[in-house]
């Protein structure tokens, strides 16, 4: 087998049957990082650097693990050539990881180059990708809609957005491609230390006294509507471990005027107010019909030095197994039983069996999505899927989703997810597991329209 040739992740005849029946499918993205007023917009990108790796993380932590220096990486002082060719320089070097695959599946996919990245190729393919850059055809929303094939993608968007560029976008296009997630994440992170200034921002925005508690669930509420009456589907919330759901009004009311105030509060005040905060949303969305997802289990910026001098989403976060999901999470599925579509997602392989058959447990309502970050890998991916198959069932999977900031991730990852997807089902027919017809039929749906269908786009 050749470097990504037809037979790339997939080992049987039945699996290239079955990704021959789903390549050409649209790309349906119920979850990203859009930079939504980059595709409005629609510039030409400038270079390599920003289309491929400037806004990407996993690209980043690559090139540090491998010793490049940050001033090649995130510095303001290098060259955006300088810093692609740092990267060109240790790219064999990584191979394995599915970054070496990603940008070569984008190179080989959409421009046309079939040499490797490496120190010796690395300006040559800096100058060929970024003379395509400057043509019309490599436009944001000529890629969308042209090569990357997206019907429809839905990005993360904060509950003060007022989503001008959506509309603008949405415009561009002449349909709704772009739909916004409803995410009230800094809201409920009453912990951090920009929430008290958030909430004047909450305050301003939508008009609310906040003396009570109450006055930010109004906001809440016209945030929701406000999001519905341009088109969110879902809502998007991150948590290193679940909340419960049954906490009081009142007791969650003591804690916000405590927080508003400025005093300290307990870890148990924390999740507490959380919990509730969670909860509240979700009674939103169950109104509405919207889905809730949960990413669980990212614990945040660990390195210390990185965060200091980079801030977060930069490449400091890890997955601890140690996490327990199950108590919390069956408190907040029970509040919401069968009311509530719920996607669950993790990003530590060890929690997929508790995900899986807490999914099964509660009905056709809960979901498990993607594997997430740092299971987004052929091995990650694949794991979760036979684990699905066997504990859950394919027909209930929500759905591939990029979680990514680069638009070029709409075609690599979705590739990679649909050529892993059709060689597990090309095993199991293989193995006489299941039939050819049934295989071809669960591809079309996991890849597509179950998708389409779950999140009600």
């Amino acid at each position: 087998m050749a470097f990504m040739d037809r037979s790339y992740l997939i080992r049987n005849g039945a699996g290239l049957k079955i990704f021959d029946s789903v390549r050409t499918l649209p790309v349906v993205d119920p979850h990203n990082h859009a930079n939504v007023r980059e595709i409005a917009d629609n510039d030409h990108y400038r270079d390599a650097w920003q289309l491929f790796a400037a806004t990407d993380h996993y690209v980043w932590e690559m090139m540090r693990k491998r010793g490049v220096p940050e001033t090649l990486i995130t510095g303001k002082n290098a060259t955006p050539k300088e810093k692609f060719l740092a990267l060109a320089k240790i790219f064999p070097e990584v191979a394995g990881n599915p970054v070496y695959e990603w940008i070569h599946l984008d190179l080989k996919r959409y421009f046309g180059v079939e040499e490797l990245l490496c120190e010796k190729t690395g300006g040559r393919i800096y100058d060929a990708v970024t003379a395509k850059l400057a043509t019309d055809a490599y436009r944001p929303q000529a890629l969308l809609t042209g090569p990357l094939n997206v019907e429809v993608m839905c990005s993360t968007d904060d509950l003060i957005d007022t989503l001008e560029d959506h509309a603008r976008a949405n415009a561009a296009f002449g349909r709704t491609l772009i739909r916004p997630t409803w995410r009230p994440d800094k809201a409920m992170k009453i912990f951090a230390p920009v929430w008290r200034p958030y909430m004047n921002q909450v305050a301003a925005r939508f008009n609310v006294k906040l003396n009570e508690l109450s006055g930010l669930i109004d906001a809440f509420r016209m945030s929701h509507d406000y999001f519905e009456a341009r088109g969110c589907r879902a809502s998007d919330h991150g948590l290193e471990i679940p909340l419960r759901a049954d906490v009081e009004y009142a007791d969650a009311n003591r804690i916000f005027k405590k927080a508003m105030a400025e005093e300290a509060l307990t870890a148990a005040e924390v999740d507490a107010f959380m919990g509730y905060i969670l909860a509240e949303a979700a009674e939103l969305n169950s109104k509405s019909d919207w889905v809730t997802q949960l990413h669980l289990g990212a614990v945040r910026d660990v390195r210390d030095s990185l965060f200091d001098a980079l801030g977060p989403d930069v490449g400091g976060d890890i997955s601890n197994h140690f996490l327990d999901f199950a108590p919390a999470l069956c408190s907040f599925l029970n509040r919401f039983d069968g009311r509530l579509k719920v996607v669950l997602y993790c990003l530590e392989a060890s929690h997929q069996g508790t995900l899986a058959t807490i999914a099964r447990a509660f009905g056709e309502k809960v979901a498990l999505g993607s594997a997430w970050w740092l299971l987004d890998t052929p091995i990650g991916m694949r794991r979760q899927l036979e684990y699905i198959g066997s504990a859950d069932t394919f027909s209930n999977f929500a759905g591939m989703v990029s979680d990514s900031r680069k638009l070029l991730s709409y075609g690599s990852r979705f590739e990679m997810f649909r050529r892993v997807l059709s060689d597990v089902l090309g095993d199991l027919v293989e193995r006489g597991q299941m039939p050819e017809e049934i295989a071809l039929d669960l591809a079309g749906r996991m890849a597509y329209r179950g998708t389409k269908k779950f999140w009600n786009l």
